[in-house]
C-alpha cells in the first residue's frame, strides 16, 4: 500500500515546495527602499589671476589645483615677472585672488642697487595669519600701518571679524572700504 501512495505523497510535497518558492518569488519587499545617494562631485575653483602674466582674468581650474596649475592657464608668466618670488607648490583656494607683481624698477642707489620684484600675494588675506610684507602690499596701507595691525592683532588675540580692522589707528571707512574684498578673517591664531 506505501509503494500505491508513494507517488502521490511526492507529489504533494513537491507540489508545496512549489508553492512556497511561488509565494516567496512573487511576494512584495517589506521594508523601506534603500535609496542610493549619488557622489558628489567637488565643484571648481574660480581663481582671479592678475598681475605679470599673460593673459589676466578668472579661471576655472580642479580642486586642489596649485599656483602653477592657474599661471599655466593664464598663458604663463609675463616677461616682467620673476619666477623666484613665487611658491608655485601652493594650493588654491576657491575665490582666491593670485596676484603676480612686476618688477618694479628703481634708481640705482650706492651700490648699484638692482630693481626690485615685489612678492606675489594671494587674496583674501588672513588678517590673523598675514605677514608684515603681505599687509603692506594692501592698497592704503605702508609699512608702519601693517605694523600697527600686527601690533593690534597680538594684544587683542587676533581679529574676530574684517570690520575690526577698524579699531586700528588710521583705518577708517574709506580705507576699509578699499580693503574689505582683500581681506577675511579665517582663523584665530
Amino acid at each position: 500500500m506505501m509503494k500505491r501512495l508513494f507517488p502521490y505523497v511526492l507529489g504533494l510535497l513537491l507540489g508545496a515546495a512549489l508553492s512556497a518558492a511561488l509565494l516567496v518569488v512573487t511576494a512584495q519587499p517589506r521594508g523601506d527602499a534603500i535609496t542610493l545617494l549619488p557622489v558628489a562631485t567637488p565643484a571648481p575653483l574660480l581663481v582671479d589671476v592678475s598681475g605679470a602674466v599673460v593673459s589676466a582674468g578668472v579661471y576655472s581650474l580642479a580642486p586642489g589645483s596649485r599656483v602653477a596649475e592657474a599661471l599655466a592657464v593664464a598663458g604663463g608668466l609675463s616677461p616682467q615677472a620673476d619666477p623666484a618670488t613665487l611658491n608655485l607648490a601652493a594650493r588654491l583656494k576657491d575665490g582666491q585672488k593670485l596676484h603676480v607683481p612686476v618688477v618694479q624698477s628703481q634708481q640705482a642707489g650706492p651700490g648699484g642697487a638692482q630693481p626690485t620684484v615685489g612678492s606675489p600675494v594671494a587674496y583674501p588675506l588672513d588678517l590673523n595669519t598675514a605677514t608684515l610684507e603681505e599687509l603692506d602690499s594692501l592698497p592704503g596701507i605702508g609699512p608702519t600701518r601693517a605694523q600697527q595691525i600686527v601690533d593690534y592683532r597680538d594684544a587683542q588675540g587676533g581679529f574676530a571679524s574684517i570690520d575690526e580692522l577698524m579699531q586700528v589707528a588710521g583705518i577708517g571707512e574709506i580705507t576699509f572700504s578699499q580693503l574689505k574684498d582683500l581681506i577675511a578673517v579665517e582663523a584665530l591664531p
